[in-house]
């Protein structure tokens, strides 16, 4: 889960992180009192979108006096942004945040992310941050500064003092940097949090540290003991879809293809999308209904699945272990009835009570078609949505 900018920045401001002043706005007014109510000359009027790369979408705008702040705002609101990070459906600016102006003498990276492959958080600073870091990561990677933490340790001084001096800071700063590295760690570590990028940090010309950005995501799964990160969630700015299925309790990633798929078990839904792709097709989505798959819970991924008006044909594959594949087929047999269902429906079923399972399938006199391996299955969904396909384009004609 993501959060907004000013959002992540109350978070790290609680934890003596440095920040600007600066306030949220929902309008043109509100924008421009929260630009009187700061003060100053110089206001920043920030889109607040779950993405990265807003200033070269066009969503920071600098403004100097408060009719620039009210046009700004009046040009960001209700517009679609779209970044490299959103792809071409962008994301909708609903709501803004209006900023102090601050001047900048330089401006660094620096972050906290989970890194899988060695089990630990590992700390990344840049002296060069700014916009094009992604592009700096790439093409000169010894300017990117690494330090692992081990869990069991925590943060230790030396490693944020190592950071600092790393960053290339002035002596002045260093402890300034030291306070500020140890609070977003401990922000991280409280909130559950798996990133934390601050992009740019940078030094004003008061020789001041201050997060002029903030950016955090939350791993899901701790979101039960996390209720004051849970409520900052921002449905508009997700996959409608996925929100759909988190609010049901199941696991689901939409996707850009037109075969549905609903499966038990994440290992063998990473694999029938393999399977699908390798007989030509593409997945419309990823969706794990896990072990409990009940017959109101089929339904519910049903409707999920069908949803997306993209989906030509579905494909259920499900390998009953604690579940049962007679349960299984009771619940979808009960579902197709239920949705009048109008697309091709393949299932597969595999495990405890598979015979069972089937014979309920065969029975029902419902145009299920059934395979009894992956691949078959596969090969029968991708074939299916191909003559979906094929015969839209015949009336169309």
């Amino acid at each position: 889960m993501d959060i907004h900018e000013y959002q992540a920045k109350e978070i790290i401001a609680e934890h003596g992180v440095k920040i600007a002043d600066g306030g949220l706005a929902y309008s043109p007014e509100e924008a421009v009192q929260r630009s009187r109510e700061i003060g100053g000359s110089v206001w920043v009027v920030k889109a607040q979108i779950h993405s990265g790369a807003r200033g070269k979408a066009g969503g920071i705008k600098i403004c100097k006096s408060h009719e620039e702040v009210a046009a700004a705002a009046e040009q960001l609101l209700g517009r679609r942004l779209v970044t490299h990070q959103t792809g071409p459906a962008g994301k909708v600016c609903g709501r803004l945040y209006v900023e102090a102006g601050t001047e900048i003498a330089q401006e660094l990276y620096f972050s906290f992310l989970v890194d899988r492959s060695s089990e630990r958080i590992v700390m990344v600073g840049s002296a060069q941050g700014g916009m094009e870091i992604e592009e700096l990561a790439e093409t000169h990677t010894e300017a990117i500064i690494k330090i692992y933490i081990e869990p069991s340790v925590g943060l230790l001084d030396y490693q944020a003092r190592e950071m600092a001096f790393a960053l290339g800071l002035p002596n002045s700063l260093v402890n300034a940097a030291v306070k500020t590295i140890k609070g977003c760690y401990r922000a991280l570590r409280e909130t559950d949090a798996s990133m934390l990028e601050i992009n740019p940090l940078v030094i004003t010309a008061n020789e001041d540290l201050i997060a002029l950005d903030a950016k955090m995501g939350f791993d899901d799964n701790a979101l039960f003991r996390q209720h004051r990160i849970a409520e900052l969630r921002d449905k508009t700015q997700e996959d409608p879809r996925e929100m759909a299925a988190a609010d049901r309790g199941l696991s689901y990633v939409g996707l850009d293809g037109d075969i549905g798929c609903m499966i038990n078990g994440a290992g063998l839904a990473m694999a029938t999308m393999d399977m699908i792709k390798l007989s030509g097709g593409e997945p419309a989505n990823f969706l794990d209904v896990g072990g409990g798959a009940s017959a109101e819970r089929t339904e519910k991924a049903f409707r999920l699945v069908l949803a997306d008006k993209n989906v030509k044909a579905m494909l259920v594959n499900i390998f009953a272990g604690i579940n049962r594949c007679d349960w299984i087929a009771e619940g979808v047999v009960q579902a197709v009835k239920k949705i009048d269902l109008k697309i091709p429906l393949i299932v597969r079923l595999s495990g405890t009570n598979v015979e069972a399972g089937r014979r309920i399938i065969a029975d029902s006199g419902l145009p299920i078609i059934t395979a009894e391996t992956l691949a078959e299955a596969a090969e029968k969904a991708v074939q299916a949505r191909n003559e979906v396909v094929a015969q839209a384009s015949c009336e169309e004609a």
